[in-house]
């Protein structure tokens, strides 16, 4: 029986955008063990997760070094025939170039890259990232890459059901990076345009619960419910498939609702669309500013404050742009 390893260590984001090579070697290999490595704390996006066999786990927290050694013996012992790195940096190069794979993939930023059996050239932009991604298995795949895809269990649609009696949105207003993120005042105006029927959804992590609650504070409406804190990725996830629209930043909630092919409208302000990273559902919005900035994109990522202090490309982004989507979206 094939083996397979896919390592993909990084942000959340990554991890569900990773899953599209989940689903395509399944499809060519159905019969194929996969495993998934992840950093401790995303394992929850993989539970229950049909086409895995195991997810490992890499704690780089506490004992990074440590329990780098022990993952990479670990792996050895495996004996995967396929080893697949989806990242770029030296510490996944190691556990790749040492696992004693038949075959070890990487793109040729990886430090370590020399030491592998097949490296992929890595380019930024004009690509979405699940094409980049895809040039890893090609030779034995194919070309097409596959979409990105969560599966909430039983349990977590048991969980959301009873916010699903009415119509709703769901809004993920936190963002790692304060360039990434739409500002608080901005999602609170597009909120109190809102029409009267729709409830709305706040979704968040425990640490975006401050965040969440100054929204809230600013529309104290029972239709306006603050949800950080309370669910699951995957419960988050089966709560955005049912959703009327979901409003995200280019941030990971936006890969959420590609991977259950929700309906998204994602709000852009530093970064940009054209770096690969864009939402995949089939019902997808693009919110930026009208106007062109000659700083944007200041950064392939975000920062923790606008380098010219006026963060224009969040705070001229107008209501009605947000609005646009979910009018076009609701139901007759």
């Amino acid at each position: 029986m094939q083996k397979f390893l896919v390592i993909q260590t990084a942000f959340i984001g990554d991890v569900v955008l990773a899953t599209a090579l989940i689903e395509k070697l399944h499809a060519h290999y159905p019969t194929a063990s996969i495993d998934f490595l992840v950093r401790k704390g995303n394992e929850a996006l993989l539970t229950g997760h049909p086409y895995l066999h195991e997810v490992l786990i890499w704690d780089k927290k506490k004992n990074k070094l440590t329990n780098l050694f022990r993952m990479m013996r670990r792996i050895r012992r495996e004996g995967y025939d396929t080893v697949i790195n989806v990242q770029r940096f030296a510490a996944t190069g190691l556990l790749t170039a040492f696992s004693g794979a038949k075959e070890t993939i990487g793109f040729d930023k990886n430090p370590l890259s020399r030491f592998f059996t097949r490296r992929i050239p890595h380019i930024v932009g004009g690509k979405h990232e699940i094409e980049r991604n895809q040039a890893l298995i090609a030779a034995f795949t194919d070309v097409q890459p596959a979409r990105p895809r969560l599966y909430p269990t039983p349990a977590d649609e048991e969980k959301v059901v009873k916010y699903k009696n009415r119509p709703y949105i769901t809004v993920s207003p936190a963002s790692v990076w304060f360039t990434k993120q739409y500002p608080k005042e901005k999602w609170a105006s597009f909120l109190k345009r809102l029409p009267a029927e729709i409830t709305v959804y706040l979704l968040g992590a425990p640490s975006d619960r401050e965040l969440c609650q100054g929204i809230f504070a600013s529309n104290p409406s029972p239709l306006v419910v603050d949800l950080s804190g309370q669910l699951s990725f995957l419960q988050s996830t089966a709560l955005m498939r049912g959703a009327v629209m979901n409003y995200v930043n280019d941030s990971a909630p936006m890969h959420f609702a590609s991977a259950v092919n929700a309906p998204v409208t994602a709000v852009y302000c530093s970064t940009i669309p054209a770096f690969g990273f864009g939402p995949l559902s089939d019902n997808r919005h693009i919110v930026e500013i009208a106007e062109p900035l000659d700083c944007r994109p200041c950064g392939l990522h975000g920062y923790k404050a606008c380098p010219r202090g006026h963060f224009n490309c969040a705070y001229k982004i107008q209501d009605q742009q947000l609005l646009k989507s979910l009018i076009t979206s609701r139901p007759d």
